[in-house]
């Protein structure tokens, strides 16, 4: 399944404290949306929802989700990065939400939207894509609005999605690739536990340009990360 968007102008990219790390992609279009172009898996997956900490909750994609969206679109980055729609209406809203929900009705993946449990506001979203786990890895990918973002929310919801990926599915490997300028996102990666690894020379289409990503991985066999055993006994 292809998801293709218009071709935009380029926009700036944003400040170092941006919350984004990118999941693999093969064409146009979070981050936690990039594997528009991923395999079907055998069976649909079932989104669970999880608690990201006392104040935050992973839960499934809604249609009430539209004003994240819309709050997305109008970032300078995330729509270069993933298939929110740079020019936002509620139609491509709506399409943006039904393929999370294609994610996993066709087994490619699991899209969570990020929400502030005190008011149900919806801040930012996290996805774990299944493309390559026939081949024993799987990638993570994330984006967070303005609003979200200096709280410790993206650090969560990557400890709580990364634990239960190689705990509970038992994922041998996570990957994520995040932009060398981007240092934030960068410690927040290396604070769960993951490690660099590498730069990879214009790895993915940003934009109109390729860019080089680094990458940061997490084995299953990598021991205690974030003061917790990755693989139960």
């Amino acid at each position: 399944m292809a998801d293709r968007k218009p071709d935009a102008q380029r926009k700036p990219a944003p400040d170092p404290g941006s919350d984004i790390a990118n999941g693999p992609r093969t064409g146009p279009g979070p981050g936690p949306d990039t594997d528009a172009d991923a395999r079907p898996g055998p069976d649909p997956l079932t989104v669970p929802s999880m608690s990201a900490g006392p104040d935050f909750v992973l839960r499934p994609w809604e249609m009430s989700d539209l004003p994240l969206v819309r709050e997305a679109a109008q970032d300078s980055y995330i729509p270069l990065i993933t298939t929110i729609p740079p020019r936002y209406s509620d139609q491509a809203a709506e399409a943006f939400v039904r393929r999370q929900w294609d994610r996993a009705a066709t087994g490619t993946g699991y899209s969570f939207a990020i929400v502030r449990s005190r008011d149900r506001r919806p801040v930012g979203a996290i996805g774990l894509w299944l493309r390559d786990l026939p081949e024993g890895r799987a990638s993570i990918g994330y984006w967070m609005v303005p609003y979200g973002r200096g709280q410790g929310v993206t650090r969560a919801a990557l400890r709580t999605v990364t634990g239960w990926a190689l705990r509970d599915l038992g994922v041998p490997r996570l990957q994520l690739f995040i932009e060398p300028w981007n240092t934030a996102s960068a410690r927040i990666a290396v604070d769960v536990g993951y490690r660099h690894e590498g730069l990879l020379r214009g790895w993915q289409q940003v934009g109109d340009e390729r860019r080089d990503m680094a990458v940061y991985g997490l084995l299953n066999s990598d021991g205690p990360a974030d003061g917790r055993a990755v693989t139960a006994h």
